[in-house]
Formats: structure tokens, sequence, C-alpha cells
């Protein structure tokens, strides 16, 4: 482990070969460590929605949260990879503004080189803007945040840290908000599989699936309306199977 330019955190290599960091805070890893940063970013969240969405010439996207910004950056590195021509806006909610100040000094994978500039403007001035994407980061508390937006989302990254360290972002009320932002076409990723979490985006009207592939463990995608491509979780089935299991809820959370 490697301390950058903030004192909470310390850098640390996955198995893919990126650095993810720790942060002493929460006493957990920005990313797994064995399923390697960049290979968490990209299979199970990136590729997944933008492949549900490439017909789309515009998408707008909710990066919960911001952290290190490995969704945002792999998301642009596949789309320049893959020459996918869209507009991008996304929208990113990250609490620790000290990490975002301190970015310019991470060490990231060689093939986000293209973007760090984006990073640069981030860290200084928490906007970035061009022809052809804009992103905003909003320092604070999500819930307050997601309260307060209007904006409709096409992509919803949902990459907290986990319920364990941090429950007021997987309970039932915030996946209410999220169903309120998120497009009826919209997708939501997540590496949770627990069933709480599960059950909490059911409740909302979502649809659950299981993002399968080789070289990453299993993870979640929900959606309001069908996904092709996708193992389908059998909700009802899990449910009478665990009846004593509830999704998490505000009262029984504590802020962190």
């Amino acid at each position: 482990m490697q301390k950058f330019n903030d004192a909470t955190h310390l850098m640390v290599q996955s198995e893919d070969g990126s650095y993810t960091a720790y942060s002493n805070e929460f006493k957990e890893h920005y990313h797994s460590t064995r399923d390697g940063a960049l290979h968490e970013s990209l299979y199970k969240h990136v590729i997944p929605a933008l492949e549900h969405h490439k017909e789309r010439a515009e998408l707008t996207i909710l990066d919960i949260c911001f952290g290190l910004g490995f969704n945002t950056l792999a998301t642009l590195y596949y789309m320049q990879k893959n020459s996918i021509k869209k507009k991008v806006r996304i929208f990113s909610p990250e609490f620790d503004g000290e990490l975002i100040a301190a970015l310019q000094s991470f060490t990231y994978p060689d093939i986000f080189a293209p973007f760090l500039p984006i990073i640069e403007a981030l860290s200084r001035d928490k906007v970035y803007q061009d022809d052809q994407l804009y992103v905003e980061l909003y320092i604070g508390d999500a819930r307050e945040y997601l309260r307060g937006s209007t904006e409709r989302f096409d992509i919803v990254y949902q990459d907290a840290f986990s319920p364990a360290t941090n429950p007021m972002l997987w309970t039932k009320e915030y996946f209410a908000d999220i169903a309120r932002l998120i497009n009826d076409e919209g997708i939501l990723t997540t590496y949770s599989m627990a069933l709480k979490t599960r059950l909490a985006l059911y409740e909302n009207g979502f649809k659950i699936y299981i993002n399968r592939g080789e070289g990453h463990r299993d993870a979640t995608l929900a959606s309001k309306r069908k996904l092709v491509g996708y193992e389908v979780v059998d909700m009802p089935h899990k449910i009478a199977c665990n009846k004593d299991v509830r999704p998490l809820h505000d009262e029984e959370t504590v802020q962190s």
C-alpha cells in the first residue's frame, strides 16, 4: 500500500494490475481487489449499461458515488475504444471532497491517460465540459442530491460502499428516489448480489437480473423494463424461500 495526496486513503494494486484505494474511514476498498478496479468498472457497470443503450444518441448517467472516477473514466475509454459517438452527461455525488481534490496524484491505468485532463478539471472545478461531454460533481450527501434532482437518468452506476458500511445508500427509500429519477428504459448496475439490495430494488418496481461473465464474479442489473440476454432472478421464489429477509429501511440505518 502507498499513500497518495490524501491522508485518509491508501493506494492498493488490484488483481488486474490497476490501482484502487482503501478508505480508512469506511474500512473498505473502492473496488474489488480480486476482480480488479478497471475490470470491475468495465464488466460490472460500463459494458452492460452501454450495450443496453447502444442505439441511443445521447445518454445521461448517474454515477453513485464518484470516488476515484473509474466508472466515468471507463465509460469514456470504452466509448473511445469502440468508436461510440454519443453525447454524454454524467452527474455524480461524492461526499469526500478531500479525495476529489487529491485525484490528480492518483496512479490511473495507462489507458485512462487521454482523459486525465478531465480528472484535473473535476478535481479543481468539479465540472468539465466539451462538445460531446458534460461531467458535474456534487460534493455532499448523495441522498440530498437525489431528493433535489430533476434529471432523468438512462444509466445508474450504483457503486457506493457496501450496505454494511454505508447503508443509507442501499435502503428501500433510497431506491425509491432512484426509481423516480431513472427513465423507464433505464438500467441500473451494481456489484451487490445481496438479497436485501435486490428486494429494495424489486419493491420499487425493478426487474432483477444476474450479470454473469467470464473473468468477473456475478453482479446485478436492474431495470423497469425487460433486459435481453441476461438471466432473470426469480424474485417471488427468492422471497418465498427467505420469508424473514426484508430490504434495508432508512429508520434502521445510521448515517455514517
